[in-house]
Formats: structure tokens, sequence, C-alpha cells
């Protein structure tokens, strides 16, 4: 068999229609698919409003595209899992952020500024079940 003969492996085609992140905050993780024009934000398959429903976790989800200046322009579909509903919210926040920055990378230093490109790395700490020595339980 000739060098010529064997086929080259070609990678996949990717979808560009939408840019692809995982945001992280303690055991949450949401992945996060960011597309370009108007639509609704969907979490689970839920609209985000229904999934968050405070005006003060609103006011957070939201806050990427408002530092920069693209609230309308993007939605996006988003699967979240882990944590709490305030673990899974600063998963959200980051993913969103990750997202918009893939995107157009002019974001970065807005979103670098405020924070949100930044993974909490703060989780849960174990507990010490080992029994100290010479006292009972």
């Amino acid at each position: 068999m000739d060098q010529a003969d064997i086929p080259k492996p070609t990678k996949p085609k990717s979808n560009s229609a939408f840019t692809y992140t995982v945001g992280r905050r303690k055991e949450a993780a949401a992945r996060v698919r960011l597309y370009k024009g108007k639509g609704q934000i969907l979490v689970n398959s839920a609209p985000i409003e229904e999934y968050f429903p405070t005006a003060v976790e609103k006011s957070q989800y939201l806050k990427p595209f408002q530092i920069t200046g693209s609230e309308g322009g993007y939605f996006a579909t988003i699967k979240v899992k882990g944590s709490g509903k305030n673990g899974q919210l600063k998963a959200v926040i980051h993913g969103i952020s990750r997202a918009l920055d893939k995107a157009n990378p002019d974001f970065h230093t807005l979103l670098k500024k405020a924070g949100l490109l930044t993974r909490d790395p703060r989780a849960r700490e174990r507990r010490d079940l080992t029994v100290p020595t010479g006292q009972p339980w």
C-alpha cells in the first residue's frame, strides 16, 4: 500500500453557529452555548427567569451582557448541574462571561476588570473524621 493511498484524517467540522464554554463554581458546572441574535436564554430547558426568579439573580446573570453592552445581541442555552442554586447561578455567570469573551475578544478587558472571567476556586472543605487520641467520642 502506498502512502498516497492512505486517506488523511479530517477534523470534524465545527458548527460555528454557537460558541461553547463551561463555567464552574463549587460543585456546579454550567455548559453554555452562546448564539448571536435575538432569543431567549434557557437553563435546563426552562426560561432563565423561571429557573432564577428573583430580581437579585436577574441582575447578576444579566451583568456580563450589561458590562459588554451586548444586551439583546446574544442568547444562550445552558445545561447546569451540581451544587445548589447559588453555585449554579455563579457557574452560569462564569460560563456566559467566558462565552462572550470567546465570541468577541474585544470584551476581554471589560469582563476581566469586572472579575467575571476568574473562576472562584473556593470549595467545601471536607471534615476530618479522625478521633483525637485519648479523647472519647
